[in-house]
């Protein structure tokens, strides 16, 4: 499918060099559609936008963003479009949309009264260029080995003997590229809604590019003034803790795993004092990190938590190798250009590895942490813009949607940037992970019913019985 945005791209005369020496405007060329879309009974409209790399500046090489939209199945009068903000960064949507809208999430969400942008932002999925450096062990808790950040290293060094200008794969960037978008498909108005660090995107909308925005939808939110890796490996650390509590007050769960934290915390220092051989296979302190970071965020992981440490107890590590093979899920280069302009600027790794060395679980998290800050010395990503780190605040009617359980954007953060909208709603949803609107049905009632009317109070009384419980897999 890489191969077709490509040649999308190249039609439109796009991220090869122009012969041209003055910036070109953006355009939007309809196309053949990413993905299989039988059984969807909307109607899919997809194309390409072409933008320049660098605005304003003397590069004249274009980018191509694989754009699809899907028309509303009964459309509301008056209705703007929502455009959709994947998270990451170095995440994609674009060929994920088909199966998206076959599951409940897409059923009772997308594209039901309002049109629905999907496009993938510069650097990540099928855009091209394409920041991708091949199967590399990373996820959010960073470089998981040292090989893996020699690897990114060698990669932006590659992308930029290649001339990508790594300075211009950026939330801000991208809050442009919106607004061409915009412009290019003549709306006059949209709504917009981003899931993970796509309200990192949607908030530089907001701050940067606001043009035509009429509501906000966060879900999952990450905020500008966040911190990624001051206080991450204790947020990792936190939501486990949450899990096993929740095992703790549950009488099926406690009475089969009766001690899941000690025999985590047992696991992790072993692996601390250094790599151990278990089943024939070597895992290390890293490779327990991740694993953990990515249960923690996923709900099927989270419910299976306490069942997967008394099998790694038991020298069952079935679960961890299979994380390991599936742990490389980024256009890692578009990842770091995001991270080493909009966040390592202003964090320590000093207070990071102070931080990390409170639990057993959270040092398992220090060392891949730390590449993050060594492996940003090969993305010249520009100076940081102290902008970048300040809270954002706005008049227009925004929705935080938090999750209760979440090692990456915890309900705090939504918690502390609600109050600087005036017509912020905050709703945190108990019992649920990272991305409300694809695990909770009343998140996505609460969605519909914001974006119907962005000034009327949200009704939350949906919430009960749905998430009154955490319901493990004790399998």
């Amino acid at each position: 499918m890489r191969g077709w945005m490509l040649a999308a791209g190249l039609a439109a005369g796009t991220w090869l060099a122009a012969t041209s020496a003055q910036a070109a405007a953006p355009t939007f060329t309809l196309g053949p559609c990413a993905g299989d879309y039988s059984g969807v009974s909307n109607r899919i409209e997809c194309g390409t936008l072409v933008v320049d790399e660098t605005r304003g500046g003397p590069s004249t090489r274009r980018v191509a963003l694989p754009v699809t939209i899907v028309k509303a199945s009964a459309p509301r009068p008056g209705a703007v479009p929502v455009v959709y903000l994947h998270g990451g960064p170095g995440g994609a949507t674009v060929e994920n949309v088909a199966r998206q809208l076959r599951g409940p999430a897409g059923r009772e969400l997308v594209a039901v009264d309002q049109d629905w942008i999907f496009f993938d932002q510069r650097g990540g999925g099928l855009s091209a260029p394409a920041l991708d450096c091949g199967r590399v062990a990373l996820n959010d808790a960073g470089p998981l080995n040292d090989a893996a950040a020699q690897q990114l290293i060698a990669c932006g060094r590659r992308l930029r003997a290649s001339g990508v200008d790594l300075s211009r794969y950026n939330a801000e960037e991208v809050a442009r590229d919106v607004q061409d978008l915009r412009l290019t498909l003549g709306l006059k108005r949209i709504d917009l809604f981003g899931v993970s660090y796509g309200t990192r995107i949607a908030l530089a909308i907001v701050r940067h590019q606001p043009q035509g925005v009429r509501a906000v939808v966060l879900d999952s939110p990450w905020t500008p003034e966040a911190k990624w890796t001051e206080g991450g490996p204790e947020m990792v650390s936190d939501a486990v803790k949450e899990i096993f509590k929740r095992c703790a007050a549950d009488p099926a769960c406690h009475g089969k795993y009766p001690h899941p934290g000690a025999d985590l915390d047992a696991l992790a220092d072993r692996l601390l004092a250094g790599p151990q051989t278990i089943g024939g296979r070597t895992y290390a302190a890293d490779d327990l990190g991740g694993f953990l970071m990515d249960a923690a965020y996923s709900g099927p992981d989270a419910r299976a938590l306490p069942a997967t440490v008394a099998k790694f107890a038991a020298g069952d590590m079935t679960a961890l190798a299979e994380q390991m093979a599936n742990r490389s899920g980024y256009s890692e280069a578009q990842h770091l250009t995001h991270l080493c302009k909009e966040e390592f600027p202003f964090e320590s790794e000093a207070k990071m590895r102070a931080g990390a060395k409170r639990d057993p679980v959270s040092r398992l998290l220090e060392a891949s942490m730390g590449r993050y800050f060594a492996v940003c010395k090969a993305y010249p990503v520009g100076p940081p813009d102290p902008v970048e780190a300040l809270p954002v605040s706005s008049p227009l009617p925004t929705l935080f949607l938090a999750a209760e359980i979440d090692p990456g954007c915890p309900p705090a953060v939504a918690r502390a940037a609600v109050g600087r909208f005036p017509k912020g709603q905050l709703s945190i949803i108990p019992n649920t992970t990272h991305g409300v609107s694809r695990g909770s049905a009343c998140a996505r009632k609460m969605i519909r019913a914001f974006l119907a009317d962005p000034n009327a109070p949200i009704d939350q009384s949906c919430l009960h019985p749905e998430h009154d419980r955490f319901v493990f897999d004790l399998d």
